[in-house]
């Protein structure tokens, strides 16, 4: 079975806005990995749009002259990775996506049933909706050193309390510190 990841950058206060947190090179190379290492991408409406807007290759087939050389990596592992969208508002999409419509946790866990080596989730909302599931097996938060003060905050309105056990940790030049926790596995 394919396992779930979540990841996101955080602020200390809790914060998850994007436009809050600039990661450097050597985050762009983690995420990079991090994405490498997933079959797919799960994004919702506003995740997908957001990353198609930022990593989306131009037609001229030429990235955007803001974009430094270091994060092309990124840019490609996101590209050319197979996305899956889920949606109630979009009727289509493309950017080698196929979206998914109907009940959430079904068509998860057939995701996740398919052979590979991961599926990897982001944004805000549909992590929150996942978590409630119980369907991710893994969460990593890079937690960067800015105190934002706005924006959205991970997993508000979250229905029961998720227990996770720390399983790896990397600090970066830049302050930030990533996280991985695997839920933890309640026997009887």
């Amino acid at each position: 079975m394919r396992p779930l990841r979540y990841s996101i950058n955080v602020t200390l206060d809790g914060c998850c806005d994007h436009r809050g947190i600039a990661p450097d090179e050597n985050l762009h190379r983690h995420f990079a990995e991090q994405l490498g290492r997933a079959d797919a991408l799960l994004f919702g409406r506003v995740t997908y749009e957001m990353m198609e807007t930022a990593w989306r290759r131009p037609a001229t087939g030429t990235w955007p002259d803001w974009m430094a050389d270091w994060m092309i990596p990124f840019a490609q592992t996101i590209d050319e990775a197979k996305k899956y969208v889920v949606s109630r508002t979009l009727n289509q999409v493309d950017w080698n996506a196929e979206l998914i419509k109907g009940d959430l946790k079904e068509a998860v866990q057939q995701l996740k049933r398919e052979p590979g080596r991961g599926l990897n989730v982001g944004g805000v909302t549909l992590p929150l909706a996942l978590a409630d599931l119980g369907l991710i097996d893994e969460y990593e938060f890079v937690v960067h050193p800015v105190l934002a003060g706005h924006g959205p905050t991970l997993f508000a309105g979250l229905s029961e309390r998720v227990e996770l056990e720390l399983v790896g940790r990397q600090e970066f030049r830049s302050g930030a510190v990533a996280l991985r926790y695997q839920p933890s596995r309640v026997t009887a």
